[in-house]
């Protein structure tokens, strides 16, 4: 069976939306998402789906501006759901005497199908779940010592590489995150890029340098 992998918006309804329109059409921002949509990989892996709400103001030129999620899932699907919204920014039609302040609220909805998800129960996703959480801490505390390395005390990053080995984090690990930033590079996504980048290089590893010296000065 192919897989397909689904990625809807469904605007809330409400005075605001109705006033909005994306250029490209009435049905252009689920084209567009469809398009530029880059499912995290321990989410598909791990058949994670549901509805990230992402609330964001428009100026008069229809860029976005004040972003948030302010309903999520996960970090990896809610950091993909609020790049696509900002990466949307400058293609939003909105109308004269239209009002700035208001926040539009729009729910992004990820369902995967073909990647045998139908065979995964609740609590295997919600175990997933449970999992990524305790390790994002751990791969949070790599990721503040390599900012920090100035400050490290003597035999600690002896520490940090054990933590990156129990993580897998290893320079294959690292190239998906260069590959996904690659991706980015392609869509326009110049700040996503950078941040994939960057996580390479605060992974205390060289591998991103030279894109990072290319594109995020």
């Amino acid at each position: 069976m192919k897989k397909l992998l689904t990625i809807c918006l469904i605007f809330c309804c409400s005075a605001a939306m109705a006033q909005l329109q994306f250029k490209s059409g009435k049905s252009g921002f689920t084209a567009f998402l469809r398009e530029k949509t880059i499912y995290p990989q321990f989410s598909k892996d791990n058949c994670i789906q549901g509805t990230v709400n992402v609330s964001f103001k428009l100026d008069e030129q229809g860029n976005v501006y004040s972003s948030k999620v302010s309903k999520g899932i996960l970090s990896d699907l809610d950091d993909e759901a609020l790049r696509l919204v900002r990466l949307s920014s400058g293609k939003w039609q909105v109308p004269a005497g239209y009002d700035t302040t208001i926040s539009v609220i729009v729910p992004v909805n990820f369902k995967l199908s073909g990647y045998n998800c139908e065979g995964k129960s609740n609590s295997d996703i919600q175990e997933a779940i449970r999992s990524y959480q305790a390790e994002e801490a751990l791969t949070n505390s790599v990721l503040n010592f390599y900012k920090n390395i100035d400050k490290a005390k003597p035999g600690q990053e002896v520490q940090i590489i054990a933590i990156k080995n129990q993580l897998g984090i290893d320079d294959e690990y690292l190239q998906t995150k260069i590959d996904s930033g690659m991706k980015k590079i392609k869509q326009g996504d110049k700040q996503g890029a950078c941040e994939d980048f960057s996580f390479v290089k605060n992974m205390g590893s060289k591998l991103a340098d030279e894109y990072l010296a290319k594109y995020c000065r």
